[in-house]
């Protein structure tokens, strides 16, 4: 079997690490912490001058037609770099539903503009105190042909930059559709929410506000299950290229730091603790990565994309835990780059719920089939 990428999916890794090396170093993204800036319009514009917020887009719309193995490339990329970016909300959240069941005309709509960066898409899939991602406080009422929803959703990645947000929503016999909604629209109120990163949450309150329905009616749980199942394996590889990251930057810190006239990363316990360090990232490469191929086969990965976004979430704790803990002293100073690892990694695994919510699913899973042999788990 052949395990290495082809030549255009290498090519399409090497630009987007080259792009985030150079345009998001230490410096920038220091002041970017201090700063109150949402995102880096000229960096997003770069990304679609070159191609790849349309990776995954259809050619007809403007993209490449090409599928989540390469998208996951870029987002493993902009994870290493911790970059500051729409790329799930557009590319994963908002980008993927549109191209798997919007209508050609919704495509052409949305997908295009998103494609040269003219648009900005997201989901407000996220439920405040609710894991299962398809549950809605949103209701739709029907007139005709059309749909008004009212409610509230809370914590919408990068809605108050959003032009167009992709909200569930759950009419009067218990049915949930999904809807696109023009944060433009009347009846539409976007607050942003204050987080340890910036402006990139934001609360949006829906007073009878007409939107335009995707996919078919009444489908919506599958939609958004489908949704929360491309947006996990998403996180997980945001998350590998995050803590392989954080790891070679704590190896080459143990290697330069001395104490008691040795580097610090020659004593066994350093070391140690690093090696276990390694370990989880392979694990989590590796779970990943099976779980990426199997979606870009178009093969059932339900139990994979658990499994890694488990191994995201419990060996992403573990890893960066310990290369914050390696830094010593300077792992607290936020002006020194370690951190911001620590803070987006945490971020990452409790997005669309954490280590004990994808083992929860997964013992569902097992339970109600007869697979076994679950050894992808094993800790």
């Amino acid at each position: 079997m052949e395990f290495s990428f082809s030549e255009d999916q290498t090519a399409i890794q090497d630009l987007a690490h080259q792009i985030f090396t150079d345009q998001l170093t230490d410096e920038y993204l220091l002041e970017y912490d201090r700063g109150d800036n949402d995102y880096d319009t000229k960096l997003w514009a770069l990304l679609a001058e070159q191609g790849l917020l349309g990776l995954a887009v259809p050619e007809s719309c403007g993209g490449s037609g090409l599928g989540f193995m390469e998208l996951a490339l870029v987002l493993q990329e902009g994870g290493r770099r911790v970059a500051p970016l729409p790329l799930l909300s557009n590319l994963v959240l908002a980008g993927l539903p549109i191209t798997e069941f919007g209508s050609s005309a919704q495509q052409q709509q949305y997908l295009s503009a998103m494609a040269s960066g003219e648009k900005q898409l997201t989901a407000a899939i996220a439920e405040v105190a609710i894991s299962d991602a398809v549950a809605s406080v949103v209701s739709v009422a029907k007139s005709g042909a059309a749909f008004t929803l009212s409610g509230e959703k809370q914590a919408v990645p990068y809605g108050a930059q959003a032009n167009t947000i992709l909200v569930p929503a759950v009419d009067g016999n218990g049915a949930t559709s999904v809807f696109l909604v023009d944060t433009a629209a009347e009846g539409v109120s976007v607050t942003a929410q204050q987080t340890a990163f910036g402006n990139t949450l934001a609360t949006v309150r829906l007073e009878n506000v007409v939107a335009e329905l995707l996919g078919n009616e009444g489908e919506g749980e599958q939609i958004v299950s489908w949704i929360e199942q491309y947006a996990n394996a998403a996180i997980s590889a945001m998350q590998v290229g995050l803590c392989d990251e954080a790891l070679k930057r704590t190896a080459e810190f143990t290697c330069e730091r001395k104490q008691f006239g040795a580097p610090i990363g020659a004593f066994q316990a350093v070391a140690m603790r690093a090696a276990d360090a390694y370990i989880d990232i392979e694990a989590m490469r590796s779970t990943f990565w099976q779980a990426a191929w199997r979606l870009s086969e178009q093969l059932e990965a339900t139990t994979e994309v658990r499994a890694a976004k488990y191994w995201a979430c419990m060996g992403g704790h573990r890893v960066v835990h310990a290369c914050q803990h390696l830094h010593g002293g300077m792992g607290s100073d936020v002006e020194f780059p370690i951190h911001r690892y620590f803070l987006h990694a945490k971020n990452n695994e409790f997005l669309l719920g954490g280590a004990q919510t994808q083992l929860s699913a997964i013992g569902e899973l097992l339970a109600s089939s007869d697979q076994t042999g679950a050894t992808w788990l094993a800790v």
